[in-house]
């Protein structure tokens, strides 16, 4: 097993093959389209290899293939809750004091995303954030957004791209998914590589989208697995995930894997391709009926 970016440079994948991909996706863009054309390689369907089948499905990962998820509109007003007593407030929308900065290669330092009016916003090149304080089983609530006037020729996975790395390991995707077309495990509300949303209730760009999250975390008993990780999702009020049992670290391709790890580590919020933008983030640890 390898991360996501060994396994990119190890599968050759030709960009007209790709771009060829793009143009038989549902819901890509029409004949006649005034819209800008991606670049070379950076098609709708482009971004990480294909993988290996999942266990249980007939698809492998990242199959352009797959049925797109559904798309339905979440009721209104969209959830955003306030935290409750005995939650951590990760963001309040004035200031990054609950993280650090992590670039690539993994070196920590002050973070670079920029706050302002009651939101932070992914900044290129500044890499991710990490919470200085480390998590195993909670629930997790937070509201992200695509800009508005987004380049028209970044399509695909190259639109509004970050993530939600819970324990830095298990990503559920953020992405402008109003009208952008992906390969569906790597859309918005997808754990990454394993299961789309089971429907996409992404509002459009410029407006504020939430997720409410629960997570167990996986146990480990030296390197054996005793007890898999799962994920519970709402997005925009919508259950989406329910219960999904997760395969292991959704950055190894070509399928992920489990790696035994300590019960509790920081949340991650990727620095990808974004536009991105994220407010009214909290977090709970869930210690059971008689924590």
């Amino acid at each position: 097993m390898m991360n996501r970016r060994g396994f990119a440079r190890q599968v050759a994948v030709s960009a007209p093959l790709m771009a060829a991909m793009g143009a038989m996706a549902e819901g890509g863009q029409q004949a006649g389209s005034t819209a800008a054309a991606p670049p070379p390689g950076r098609g709708p369907m482009d971004g990480s290899p294909v993988g290996d089948m999942l266990p249980g499905q007939k698809w492998r990962v990242h199959d352009r293939g797959r049925t797109q998820p559904r798309k339905v509109r979440p009721g209104s007003p969209v959830p955003t809750p306030s935290a409750p007593s005995d939650a951590t407030v990760l963001f309040g929308g004035k200031d990054l004091s609950a993280w650090r900065g992590r670039a690539r290669g993994g070196v920590e330092g002050e973070p670079r995303w920029k706050v302002e009016n009651g939101y932070m916003e992914l900044v290129p090149g500044a890499g991710s954030l990490v919470t200085k304080e480390s998590f195993g089983d909670v629930q997790l609530h937070l509201e992200w957004t695509t800009p508005a006037g987004a380049d028209a020729s970044r399509v695909g996975q190259f639109r509004g791209n970050s993530g939600v790395i819970l324990m830095g390991r298990y990503e559920v995707q953020v992405l402008s998914s109003y009208n952008n077309p992906t390969y569906p495990d790597g859309s918005a509300g997808a754990i990454y590589g394993l299961y789309p949303p089971m429907v996409n209730p992404c509002l459009p760009e410029g407006e504020w989208n939430s997720y409410d999250l629960a997570f167990e975390a996986p146990r480990f008993d030296g390197e054996k697995l005793t007890k898999a990780a799962y994920v519970t999702l709402f997005f925009n009020g919508v259950l989406v995930h329910n219960r999904a049992e997760l395969l292991g670290v959704t950055s190894r391709e070509p399928i992920a894997a489990y790696s035994p790890h300590a019960p509790e580590l920081p949340l991650v919020l990727q620095g990808h391709a974004g536009p991105a933008r994220f407010r009214n983030i909290w977090i709970r640890r869930l210690r059971g009926y008689d924590g």
